[in-house]
């Protein structure tokens, strides 16, 4: 019986999150723990990359950290973005919080459905005289430049943000008794494994959001229970939700 999840990620700032609905619905205790905190490069970090932003006509956006450090990054280095910018964002609910910064506009703004950049390809083939800029964390791999290259698409990366280990107290490590682990980012895999170095899974699930984070639960040699996103669950809480019906 799952009773007790930890969720690698900052307490939703709103109320009316759907994990509040799934621990009203299921009888189970979500504890918001995140296992990595991301700092953003300085505006002197940045500029060792060589990197003119306004060189750019499009943007991807991967993640809402890479938002939130794309824009901080402008407004420190008195650069402003033009009207004319296009923005392709890995999903919806990315897309919307373009809006924290810019007016919404559907013709500047392309998004995926399943959160992989796969997704993306069709959209960016057809804007293919956009030249594009994708900025990452430090921790990434090569599978958008190399879908990109293979599409013949202008583009450049950049590193704009940085996850670091957000390393537990003694009093949480013994308090650490969960039924599941859910990690939305491979740092978070690396996180458990930094802190917890004898960490046996035997009866614990892992949920895993994103194609990145599952192929890290298994690298770690650790069982991937629940994987998000998929064509029939597009969140990690319907995917949960489906899951503790099936399991509990």
């Amino acid at each position: 019986m799952i009773r007790k999840i930890l969720i690698s990620q900052p307490k939703p700032a709103s109320e009316k999150s759907p994990y509040y609905d799934i621990e009203k619905e299921m009888g189970v205790e979500f504890v918001f723990r995140p296992f990595f905190k991301v700092e953003g490069l300085t505006a002197k970090e940045f500029r060792q990359q060589k990197i003119t932003i306004l060189d750019y006509t499009a943007i991807v956006f991967t993640s809402r950290h890479a938002i939130d450090n794309f824009f901080r990054l402008a407004k420190e280095m008195r650069i402003t973005i033009p009207e004319s910018m296009k923005y392709f964002c890995v999903t919806e609910m990315v897309a919307l919080y373009i809006q924290k910064y810019v007016q919404y506009r559907k013709r500047k703004v392309f998004f995926g459905e399943t959160g992989k950049i796969d997704d993306l390809m069709p959209f960016m083939v057809k804007h293919k005289s956009e030249k594009y800029l994708v900025p990452l964390s430090s921790v990434h791999n090569d599978s958008i430049q190399n879908m990109m290259d293979s599409k013949k698409l202008q583009h450049t990366e950049c590193v704009m943000y940085r996850t670091v280990s957000n390393d537990f107290t003694e009093d949480e490590k013994q308090a650490f008794d969960y039924d599941m682990l859910i990690f939305s980012s491979p740092t978070g895999v690396k996180a458990l494994k930094e802190n917890f170095p004898g960490f046996k899974q035997e009866n614990v699930r892992i949920g895993a959001f994103g194609p990145a984070t599952s192929q890290a639960v298994i690298n770690q040699g650790l069982r991937l229970d629940l994987e998000a996103p998929s064509k029939e669950y597009p969140s990690m809480t319907s995917a949960l939700r489906a899951y503790l019906k099936k399991e509990n």
